[in-house]
């Protein structure tokens, strides 16, 4: 049975589902009558709270992580998935050890120059998906807060005594991709 989080909620994924190893983040939304382009994208940190290196930065133009642990499945440009409009697969086991925190994020490109932002959006939403038996272990529908943002760390995927959790994020910046490069670079 899947949790519904509420922002700032958090799960110990470790406890959930002991035998958890892979996961699926889905990421999905639904459009107003606009068409954006919404891009997923996860910053693998280190205890300092900064990218462990910059190929730790899994996104469009960098696919999959040096260790393979994380993998972008690509851009969806349009969002008209019938589910998960963008995929991001994590393997907890073969990550890098040095890696403490997956901060998963989604930004609107292009935004500032064509004037997007989330109150463009509804039904915004990160899951947290057992790849090994399909089951939703999470949901977190993201609110309605972020109406003058283009860009939002979605949530966090955190390793802390051993054991991983996900925690509900929701913190938004008007400054793009570049903006959510400028808080873990």
């Amino acid at each position: 049975m899947s949790i519904n989080l509420k922002k700032g909620g958090s799960i110990n994924l470790t406890k959930q589902m002991p035998k958890l190893n892979k996961v699926m983040v889905g990421l999905g939304w639904e459009m107003s009558s606009y068409t954006l382009d919404l891009d997923a994208s996860v910053f693998i940190l280190s205890a300092n709270n900064r990218l462990i290196s910059d190929e730790y930065f899994v996104f469009y133009n960098n696919l999959k992580s040096p260790d393979g642990s994380v993998q972008h499945l690509g851009d969806n440009r349009s969002g008209s998935a019938d589910d998960d409009d963008e995929v991001i697969l994590v393997n907890l086991e073969n990550i890098n050890p040095a890696a403490e925190d997956l901060v998963i994020c989604v930004s609107i490109h292009d935004a500032i120059a064509r004037r997007h932002n989330y109150g463009l959006l509804k039904d915004a939403y990160i899951r947290i998906v057992d790849v090994d038996n399909q089951k939703e272990i999470a949901r977190y529908d993201l609110d309605a807060s972020h109406t003058g943002e283009n860009a939002v760390v979605f949530g966090r995927i955190r390793k802390s005594g051993g054991e991983w959790h996900f925690h509900a994020a929701s913190q938004g910046t008007q400054n793009e991709l570049q903006g959510l490069v400028d808080m873990f670079a």
